[in-house]
């Protein structure tokens, strides 16, 4: 009995996917380890929860959005772009890292990490909140919670979550443009 596949062709980490052979029922993060050798995005529950599998797709509007591979489809992703936590950094032509993001860089400054294991999906939950910043900035008064709704849903095993937050934070307030400017009130005289 062999298992029966479909064609599967994406854009991974700007490097197009010819159609290849993919079983039906193979899940994303798979699809990722075994066909691309990306090994980044992290097998952590296998159910969805944890979020360390997540990966960034960009829909057809430019924005970007999270999507958790140990429970998603290597299908669901036919034609879409989407970047692991090794596309990134900068790399020169032989694949040498020559720049961290500026979210794995603030994640370096604020050793935000214990173990490392679910850093790539905070890195991504983090990079698609600073895309959604850039488009639409939020009060200082709202960045908290900014924070915290791109954030929470993944999940640290070591409780490291204070850098994570902290990281995330130094970082949207030292971006210009993420930050709305508080409203000037007037007083009439």
């Amino acid at each position: 009995m062999t298992t029966p596949t479909k064609k599967l062709s994406l854009t991974v980490n700007d490097k197009p996917i010819e159609p290849v052979d993919v079983p039906e029922t193979m899940m994303m993060q798979d699809f990722l380890f075994e066909y691309l050798n990306l090994t980044g995005s992290r097998m952590g529950c296998g159910q969805g929860i944890c979020h360390a599998c997540t990966v960034i797709v960009e829909k057809d509007d430019g924005t970007l959005e999270e999507m958790r591979t140990c429970i998603t489809g290597a299908h669901w992703f036919e034609g879409k772009k989407v970047r692991t936590i090794e596309g990134l950094a900068a790399r020169d032509a032989t694949g040498t890292i020559t720049q961290l993001s500026p979210v794995q860089q603030a994640f370096i400054e604020h050793f935000a990490f214990q173990c490392g294991y679910c850093t790539p999906g905070f890195v991504t939950g983090a990079t698609v909140l600073m895309d959604e910043l850039k488009r639409k900035p939020v009060a200082r008064a709202e960045l908290e919670e900014a924070i915290t709704n791109a954030l929470d849903r993944h999940i640290c095993r070591c409780t490291g979550y204070v850098r994570y937050y902290e990281a995330v934070r130094d970082l949207v307030l030292k971006t210009p443009g993420l930050v709305r400017a508080p409203s000037i009130k007037r007083t009439s005289t």
